[in-house]
């Protein structure tokens, strides 16, 4: 029989592959990722064995995610569309790199995910292991199998015995890892209505979000945090905190149009309370200690570090090229932000840095200043000069 790994997550999109591909004469073998998944190792390895797998790979990705994708995410301040963090984005080429090394170990000519024909991970995992591995070939079942929508694929899974959590009641499909939440499909499809309260996947919906201001200390090293409320953690942890208290306070739920890689647009909700507060911290910290020039342009280099995660493009020479650029920038973004959380809030309470630009005696209109104002005047005259020649 043919090896082929699948990329597995337990959902049913992934348990219907396992299946299908099976039903077409392949051997199948499993890999999950644990990125912060919803299932455990455990269950993730019954509910391969029960949908008839030949050996499944669990494991654990979580600190490599947060240290060596994340982190670098944050650091750039990558933010897609001003909306989306990333979360779901940023875990697909770590999986397909593991799913690469898991198929030469097997020796499998064959890869396939449960990505369906319209979405962005199927170019997430396609083009991945195209840089990685050219000459092993993705099979995509979504892509090709008879079965068109999610219901259609609840009646196959309960025809095959597949053990599934989905119903046709809350038709959402779910991807977590420690970074956030996706949700998406069902009733969320109807852009005219708000989302229904069912669709809360952990951030608690503002009228029962925790009725009084949380106050946190963050502190960083070089762009990244290191110490919350003064207590050093590593920064799988201070995620994991952080998205505790942020869920507790219904900060971190975003409702998105986005534009997809493949050209449509897409409702999307996503949660991601401590991707939200870091980002929020770490923007704050910047316009403090970074000059006004490299500050613009690291708009733009954000811009496209999004762009770059969002179309697949990780293992790229652009992306090795920016990531030089952006820590040469971090060398100065150390100090600590003070928040406040309150009712889906994040507000700034504290700005304090060795590195800040931040000069009292020259922005204070009280007593102590030392801002020189005749030479505005100079100035004014040489800024307009350029916008006069036509006159």
């Amino acid at each position: 029989m043919k090896k082929i790994v699948l990329a597995y997550s337990g959902g049913l999109d992934t348990s219907c592959c396992l299946k299908w591909l099976q039903n077409k004469g392949f051997e199948v073998i499993c890999f999950s990722a644990n990125l912060g998944s919803e299932f455990s190792p455990a269950d993730l390895k019954k509910r391969a064995h029960l949908s008839g797998a030949a050996k499944t790979y669990v494991k654990d990705l979580q600190k490599e995610f947060s240290d060596e994708y994340v982190a670098l995410a944050l650091k750039a301040g990558a933010i897609y569309e001003g909306k989306y963090v990333l979360s779901t984005a940023l875990g697909r080429p770590l999986i397909a790199k593991h799913l690469v090394d898991i198929a030469r170990k097997e020796k499998a000519d064959f890869v396939a995910h449960g990505c369906t024909g319209k979405g962005n991970d199927q170019v997430r995992f396609e083009v991945t292991t195209a840089i990685l591995a050219p000459k092993i070939k993705t099979i995509a079942p979504l892509r090709e199998w008879e079965l068109n929508s999610r219901e259609e694929e609840i009646d196959y899974a309960r025809k095959h015995k597949i053990p599934i959590k989905s119903t046709k009641e809350k038709l959402y499909s779910v991807d977590k890892n420690i970074w956030g939440v996706s949700v998406e499909g069902g009733a969320l499809e109807d852009i005219g209505k708000e989302p229904p309260e069912n669709s809360y996947y952990f951030v608690k919906p503002l009228k029962k979000a925790l009725n009084q201001e949380v106050y946190l200390e963050i502190e960083f090293k070089r762009g990244l945090p290191i110490k919350l409320n003064g207590k050093s953690l590593d920064f799988l942890s201070l995620i994991s905190k952080l998205n505790k208290a942020g869920s507790q306070c219904g900060v971190g739920r975003t409702d998105v149009i986005e534009d997809r890689v493949i050209g449509i647009k897409s409702r999307e909700i996503y949660e991601a309370p401590a991707a939200w507060i870091l980002h929020t911290a770490h923007k704050e910290l910047e316009a403090l200690t970074l000059d006004r020039e490299t500050l613009f342009f690291k708009e733009a280099i954000s811009f496209k570090y999004a762009q770059i995660i969002y179309q697949g493009l990780w293992f790229t020479e652009l992306k090795n090229s920016l990531d030089a650029f952006i820590n040469q920038t971090q060398k100065v973004v150390s100090g600590t932000i003070g928040i406040k959380l309150y009712k889906g809030n994040i507000v700034i309470t504290k700005r304090i840095s060795v590195n800040s630009l931040y000069k009292k005696e020259l922005a204070t209109y009280g007593r102590g200043d030392k801002f020189d104002r005749t030479l505005a005047e100079g100035f004014i005259k040489l800024w307009a000069i350029p916008f006069q020649v036509k006159n």
